[in-house]
Order: structure tokens, then C-alpha cells, then sequence
């Protein structure tokens, strides 16, 4: 959401305001960007139990730690310290339970978003040590219990703690024990973005199925492979999934914007405080007309506020967020970028993307998101598995991702990121069945053994 000081403050008149909102983020093609955002569960070395917020091996020491070896900027919260912000519109922030995040820059080439995890994962091998804590990019927290999670003190976030239990059975999971990984990428108009946001709904569960991470729950396997979105199966509806209108005639920013003000609130933030409007109108908001609120108006800071507090699998910003893949090891991450960047950013790998995803109808697309928490890339997919797709669509995004020929000082260009999900396709495993395996011979059940496995 908008930080102090940043939101903009102008009155919305109409939806056609929110939709030119949305359309201010086209740009040309040459000037398209790649941001990665990805988190991480802390956990202590002495006994693999995650940080609370406040302590001298706490996640606010940590950030503090961080800020004072890198110089960036401190995001407060009531007078915590809840981020921080870094150079060319990078940040660190925290998840509910105290996953550590990283929110990239927007980069011109994968190379660049290897160079900035690189960094990111030295940083934090040079500080979490001394506070006694790791770090691991799992999908799904693989040892702990709910009531065994911190919260963190983010004042969104007492908002939110309050209302999931109303609308879902697992939104407190969804809060506290899951991490993800996601890639935002640029479109130039509006059928360009309508174009983007309909190949990445319809191919999010084969993503979730890539990408799948998390096959335990609190110390024991759990018949998933990706718990992480089995828990979103049941979060919050009104807010999450994979939205009809996405495929629907007319789409388009303001058949989107018209689908987010029908999101239920969370919140209005006014002089640092969130006050609770959680299950409120925005529409009602526009007008003036919040109980809690009388006579305040929304502003465009409000809706983009307002924007982040709906999850769909992928969603629309001035950029598009896919969002379907659990949280992964160091060449998984580049390999999440290295995909959407491939189908997105070449016109040739894009209508080929669109030509294979118009073979899904909306139907199939949501039983597909249903089954691959269970089945992963071994779900059926007509004659064969999802893994035949996932054969069509690495070769595409291969193709898109060589015709851009961005090339590192090797002189590879930046198809060697996808590389791990060739492999899966291949018949390789998945993270998940990995860690099944080596559950099963190595770590004599003692799931904690993944910590220091999976740890950056």
C-alpha cells in the first residue's frame, strides 16, 4: 500500500477515474520492466522456531541491522519499524508471521534481478547470523502451528486478523504461514494488458504446479504438494482465485476497476491510523457515505490501497502481478521472472501463449486450480499430465526470452533462468517431491532438517 507521504490525494469523481488510473501504468514496449517480489520464513538457528517482532533476535532487529548496514530508508508503523526503503524502488517489508520480504526494483533484464537476489541473499547471510536466525523460501511454514506464529505490528494487519475468520476457514493461515514469489511486468495498452492478464489466469495452476512447495503441515507430510494454495482455496472468495471477468467480453481497466470496487474494505488509512471498515463498500466510500467515516471521500491513494487487499491469482495494478507460486529456492525465484518475462515480452511468444491458453475454457481453468495442491504437475491434462503443458509453454517462453537477446557478460542471454522448470518438464522433480524424498531416506522424519536444507 501507499506509504506515508505518497499516496495521491485527488477525489475520485467516477469509475472512469480509477480506470485511467490503472491505464497511466502503459508504456512503450522498450521501456518494460521486470520487478520480483519474494518471501521468506525467519526461523532460529538453535531450535527452528520463527522470530517474533520485537527481541534482540527479533525481525524489528533485524530490519534495524539492515538499515544500518545499507542506509535505506525506515518505514514506521506507530513508531515501529515495519520496512525499509531502498534505492531505484526496492523494499524490505513483513508478511503477518513475520515473512521477510523483498520487493525488487523494476529491472530492465533478468540478468539485473539476478544481480539484485544475489545481493539480497548476501545481505542477509551477513546479518541474520549474528542475530542467531535464517532464512527459508518455502510455500508453507513446514513445522509450526498457527497459534505458534507471531504477529507482526502492522495496524493492516489487526484489521485483517479480525475479519478472515468471518469470510474463510484458512485466511489466518493464509496470513501467517504461507510465502510467495510473484513477478510484476508492464503492459503497453490496454489490449496488450487484457492479452497478458488472460495467458497468466489461465495458466496459474500450472504455475502453482512449477512452483508447488509445500508439502507439510506442522512437521509432517500432509498429502499436498503445495499447501499454499490449498489454504487460498478457501481464504477469502470475494477477494481471491481467478475472477470470471477476466475472460469475459469487454474486459478491460474499467470492467476491472468495477470488479475491485465490488471487493469488500479492509480499511481507510488516515493520519497514520487504519481505521476498520472492514466488509464496507468503496462504492459507498466514494460517496461519502462510511459509516465509520462520514462525509470522507476516497481518493485515488485510497483505491490503490484499496487494490492490494484484493488476491486475486493475478492482479491488475499500473502493472500486472502474477501471483500463483509458492515461494522457492535462489534459481526457482529467477525461474518464476524468467517464464512470465518470456511469454509477456516478445510479440511472437505472446500470441502463441494466447493461442495455447484460448484451448483452456474458464471451467477447466478453475478445476485445474482446484486439483494441482493435491496432484501438481502430475494432474491429468487431457491425454496426459500437466506436464505436457508445462513442455509447450518452457519452449515458448524459451523463444520469447531469446528473441529479446538480452545477454550477461558471459554472453548468455537469459533463457539459462529457465532452466529448472525445463527440467521439471523433462520429468525432473518437483521442490515439493523432493522434500517428500528426502523426508522420506534422508532426514529419518525430522522435518526440521529443512531449515538448514532450504535456508539462503
Amino acid at each position: 500500500m501507499s506509504n506515508p507521504g505518497d499516496a495521491d490525494e485527488r477525489e475520485i469523481t467516477s469509475v472512469s477515474d480509477l480506470a485511467a488510473y490503472l491505464e497511466s501504468g502503459c508504456k512503450p514496449a522498450s521501456d518494460f520492466t521486470i520487478g520480483t517480489e519474494h518471501e521468506a520464513f525467519g526461523f532460529r538457528r538453535s531450535n527452528f522456531t520463527p522470530p517474533a517482532y520485537e527481541g534482540e533476535d527479533g525481525i524489528g532487529a533485524l530490519l534495524k541491522a539492515v538499515e544500518a548496514r545499507d542506509g535505506w530508508g525506515a518505514i514506521l508503523d506507530q513508531g515501529n519499524i515495519i520496512g525499509l526503503k531502498g534505492r531505484g524502488g526496492a523494499s524490505l517489508s513483513l508478511e503477518p508471521g513475520g515473512q521477510f520480504e523483498l520487493s525488487g526494483a523494476m529491472m530492465a533484464d533478468l540478468h539485473a534481478t539476478s544481480a539484485e537476489l544475489d545481493l539480497h541473499i548476501a545481505r542477509l547471510r551477513e546479518v541474520a547470523p549474528g542475530l542467531g536466525l535464517g532464512f527459508a523460501p518455502l510455500g508453507f511454514h513446514p513445522t509450526a502451528t498457527r497459534a505458534g506464529m507471531p504477529w507482526m505490528p502492522k495496524g493492516r494487519y489487526r484489521v485483517m486478523r479480525a475479519y478472515m475468520p468471518k469470510v474463510g476457514t484458512r485466511g489466518l493461515d493464509m496470513m501467517l504461514r504461507t510465502c510467495t514469489v510473484q513477478v510484476n511486468l508492464d503492459f503497453a495498452s490496454e489490449a496488450d494488458m487484457v492479452a497478458k492478464m488472460r495467458v497468466a489466469s489461465a495458466l496459474q495452476p500450472l504455475a502453482t504446479a512449477l512452483f508447488a512447495n509445500s508439502p507439510f503441515y506442522e512437521g509432517k507430510p500432509n498429502g499436498l504438494l503445495s499447501n499454499r494454495a490449498f489454504v487460498w482455496g478457501d481464504t477469502d472468495n470475494a477477494r481471491s482465485g481467478i475472477p470470471a471477468v477476466i475472460f469475459e467480453d469487454g474486459f478491460g481497466f474499467e470492467a476491472y476497476a468495477n470488479w475491485l470496487l465490488d471487493v469488500p474494505m479492509y480499511f481507510v488509512y488516515r493520519g497514520g491510523v487504519y481505521h476498520d471498515v472492514a466488509g464496507a463498500s468503496f462504492r459507498d466510500f466514494m460517496a461519502g457515505r462510511l459509516a465509520a467515516l462520514p462525509g470522507e471521500r476516497a481518493t485515488i491513494g485510497d483505491f490503490a490501497d484499496h487494490s492490494t487487499t484484493a488476491f486475486p491469482d493475478v492482479r491488475l495494478k499500473k502493472y500486472i502481478e502474477t501471483r500463483g507460486a509458492d515461494s522457492g529456492n535462489r534459481a526457482m525465484i529467477l525461474a518464476q521472472s524468467a517464464l512470465w518475462t518470456g511469454l509477456f515480452y516478445d510479440p511472437a511468444a505472446l500470441a502463441a501463449a494466447q493461442a495455447l491458453a484460448r484451448r483452456l475454457s474458464y471451467p477447466q481453468i478453475l478445476s485445474l486450480r482446484e486439483a494441482v495442491p493435491v496432484t501438481g504437475i502430475n494432474t491429468k491434462f487431457g491425454v496426459g499430465t500437466l506436464r505436457d503443458l508445462a513442455k509447450e509453454v518452457a519452449a515458448i517462453a524459451a523463444g520469447g526470452l531469446k528473441a529479446r537477446a538480452r545477454l550477461n557478460k558471459a554472453g548468455q542471454d537469459e533463457t539459462l533462468y529457465l532452466a529448472p522448470l525445463q527440467e521439471i518438464a523433462a520429468g525432473a522433480p518437483t521442490q515439493a517431491e523432493y522434500w517428500l524424498e528426502r523426508h522420506s531416506r534422508n532426514w529419518g522424519g525430522d522435518t526440521t532438517r529443512i531449515f538448514a536444507e532450504a535456508a539462503f
